[in-house]
């Protein structure tokens, strides 16, 4: 199969991922090859029984054209959503990103010198337990904590290498294609291929979880900044709070509106005697944040004070990124935004009181649809993405089987 072929068959699967089902017309201009070409390979990966013919496009005066999507169960990707205490690891397959299987480890990465080891560790486990042949997998994509650089594969604040690449190391021992990111980054491309960001130019994903991350999208791509490290929300200085932030600096953003910081504000509740239908937090973090939630939603009023107190001052500084980027829509995503609708009016009043009107006027503030999920969809999205970078292997074993 000569390399253009290669590159031809994977600009369309690229396109097709996702759910997408699309005509051999609308993949030619997609992919900039003329209708014959495009139907030609279209017609071969038929055959190779990985696109199927799936009904027909509405007319518009002539023949119906035929469309085409992905056969499930023939491409998938390991994705791996990490925050400082928790990973999950999950199992997408691209015809429809469905995780058919996903797994929740506890893995500590701030002083855990193995946190890496055990990683790969986890992630070659994962694999062998799903029983997905691996010439099925395409990569493997991981959103992560901290400050990472994208084309060196490092990560400055966790899972350090001694300076060498993340992804090169775990590529030795699994054998597949690794990408790296950021986490809030990762949740922001979710957005932005398939979420509420499709056909925006500018907004800004909010990543609300054990601390405050941001995604940003500027002229309609991701936008990390000079050295990728773009999107520092959480240590914006708004309060005269005297909190140390792990940064090392006081008064952060992050020292008010973390869900961390929301656990510890219950815990001090409780140890005074409020009342709540809570009666003891976890010790593990998502089942803290599951269960404060959980009683906010159900109407408790010591959850639903400290969800909407954190709100509003996250409200304060999502009004700083309305000033500075003007964007169309702002989406808030993470595990904080399972708390849903509650967390809008709070954030809307602060931004009614410290931002300027003709701004805000423009601005839209909503909850994301994949919440919890947005970091593992994400490392799907990051796979595909990078999909012309290492895929080459992959998929000549692909079209092989």
């Amino acid at each position: 199969m000569t390399s253009k072929a290669l590159l031809y068959k994977r600009k369309i699967l690229k396109e097709l991922c996702f759910g997408n089902v699309l005509s051999a017309l609308e993949l030619s201009i997609r992919i900039e090859k003329s209708l014959p070409l495009t139907t030609r390979i279209l017609n071969e990966l038929v055959d190779e029984q990985i696109l199927k013919e799936s009904g027909y496009a509405s007319s518009t005066g002539g023949r119906r054209p035929q469309r085409y999507s992905l056969v499930a169960g023939k491409m998938y990707v390991v994705s791996v959503a990490m925050d400082q205490l928790v990973t999950r690891i999950g199992i997408i397959d691209l015809q429809n990103c469905d995780i058919s299987l996903s797994q929740k480890y506890n893995l500590v990465l701030s002083h855990n010198d193995a946190s890496l080891s055990t990683l790969t560790k986890y992630i070659n486990g994962f694999i062998k337990k799903s029983g997905i042949k691996k010439d099925k997998i395409l990569g493997v994509g991981i959103g992560m904590p901290g400050f990472v650089d994208v084309d060196k594969g490092v990560n400055y604040s966790f899972l350090d290498h001694k300076g060498e690449s993340i992804p090169a190391y775990i590529e030795e021992i699994i054998e597949l294609p690794v990408f790296i990111d950021n986490d809030s980054s990762v949740i922001a491309l979710t957005e932005l291929k398939l979420g509420s960001a499709i056909n925006t130019k500018n907004t800004m994903v909010i990543n609300l979880g054990w601390g405050v991350g941001l995604g940003m999208i500027i002229n309609g791509k991701l936008f990390r900044g000079n050295n990728g490290f773009a999107g520092e929300f959480s240590h914006i200085p708004l309060f005269e709070n005297n909190k140390l932030c792990a940064c090392g600096k006081s008064g952060c953003l992050e020292t008010e509106t973390s869900l961390l910081v929301v656990i510890e504000k219950a815990k001090k509740e409780l140890d005074k005697g409020r009342v709540s239908i809570i009666k003891k937090i976890p010790a593990d973090f998502e089942e803290a944040c599951n269960t404060i939630i959980s009683a906010a939603i159900n109407g408790d009023q010591m959850a639903v004070e400290l969800l909407l107190n954190m709100a509003y001052d996250l409200g304060k500084g999502i009004a700083t990124l309305i000033h500075i980027f003007n964007p169309e829509l702002i989406v808030l995503s993470g595990r904080g935004a399972s708390a849903g609708n509650m967390l809008l009016a709070p954030i809307q009043h602060a931004i009614n009181k410290y931002c300027i009107p003709r701004l805000s006027a423009y601005t839209k503030v909503i909850i994301s649809t994949f919440s919890k999920s947005a970091e593992l969809i994400g490392g799907a999205a990051l796979v595909i993405e990078n999909y012309d970078k290492k895929h080459s292997k992959q998929l000549i074993t692909l079209l092989n089987n």
